[in-house]
């Protein structure tokens, strides 16, 4: 039993920081990250197909990592509200039996987001958290890839639309002053609807499955 004891007791030790308080009420945490996104973007049905799509077409969005914001509001001790900024910029390729097609480029997304979260973990401790809430994304400048403008698209437009996350993630102390490392993972449930133009006319309406994985970590400071 002894040798069971005195290692868990070494952790706990390990893991506190002497004199650093968990958050309280009214704080306020600031969080610089980096950020991977990876959507998924494949086709769930065809809308409107003017072009004929071969059988098998499919899509994919890339991955991109970028660099984000987030500041964090303690409603209480345990419960707080997060939002987050930043852009992400994503191509969308085909697969099957357009595989290498360049359908959408440079397709720049802002991720809105509000989570509310609940944080556990003791005193002077590692502090992991959970958390869920609403996303709002907006797409900014995107335009036809190469293979579709190749094709006759001269212009390319994804429908902003409203998403929920949910989130896991923990925050490690570093000192005494409310500075931490993080870790944070959040999961995106998003459709949103793509629409290629030849000219003033809609030659092809396709609805997408994007539900990315955003998964960041850095460093937070807390006042």
């Amino acid at each position: 039993m002894k040798t069971t004891i005195l290692p868990l007791a070494a952790l706990g030790i390990a893991l506190a920081v002497p004199g650093h308080a968990a958050a309280k009420s009214g704080d306020v945490q600031f969080k610089l990250l980096g950020t991977l996104v990876a959507p998924d973007g494949k086709i769930t049905s065809v809308k409107k197909d003017l072009i004929g799509l071969p059988a098998g077409t499919q899509t994919k969005a890339d991955d991109n990592v970028v660099p984000t914001v987030a500041i964090e509001y303690f409603l209480t001790d345990a419960i707080s509200v997060e939002t987050i900024a930043g852009v992400t910029q994503h191509d969308v390729d085909g697969r099957g039996a357009l595989a290498g097609a360049g359908l959408v480029s440079n397709a720049k997304i802002v991720p809105a987001t509000l989570t509310l979260k609940y944080h556990f973990g003791k005193d002077g401790g590692i502090q992991p958290y959970v958390g869920a809430g609403p996303s709002y994304y907006i797409f900014i400048d995107e335009k036809p890839g190469a293979t579709a403008v190749a094709l006759g698209a001269t212009r390319q437009k994804m429908n902003d639309k409203v998403g929920a996350a949910l989130q896991a993630g923990i925050d490690v102390p570093i000192n005494d002053k409310g500075l931490a490392l993080s870790v944070d993972v959040k999961r995106y449930f998003l459709r949103t609807t793509a629409h290629w133009y030849a000219g003033p006319t809609e030659v092809l309406t396709t609805r997408h499955k994007l539900d990315p994985w955003v998964i960041s970590a850095g460093a937070a400071f807390r006042f």
